[in-house]
């Protein structure tokens, strides 16, 4: 679905920049709900996680390589 011109938020333009992530890469990396990441993902909400599931997102990606932090995603 990337490029359709929906809103995204951070996280979600992380993911459709990065071919080797994807929503359900991240559920079962996380253990996390596939809506909580969809919505999380979704500009159109505003959702803000608790610190466990930030936790969980952030210690997924950098497992996986990348160099991200909390603050990249949610201020």
């Amino acid at each position: 679905m990337f490029g359709l011109g929906k809103k995204r938020t951070p996280l979600g333009r992380f993911i459709d920049q990065n071919r080797n992530i994807s929503q359900e890469w991240l559920v079962k990396e996380t253990g996390l709900n596939r809506d909580s990441i969809s919505d999380l993902c979704d500009g159109g909400k505003n959702i803000r996680p608790r610190a466990k599931t930030v936790q969980k997102i952030i210690s997924a990606l950098r497992k996986a390589g990348y160099d991200v932090n909390a603050s990249d995603f949610w201020a």
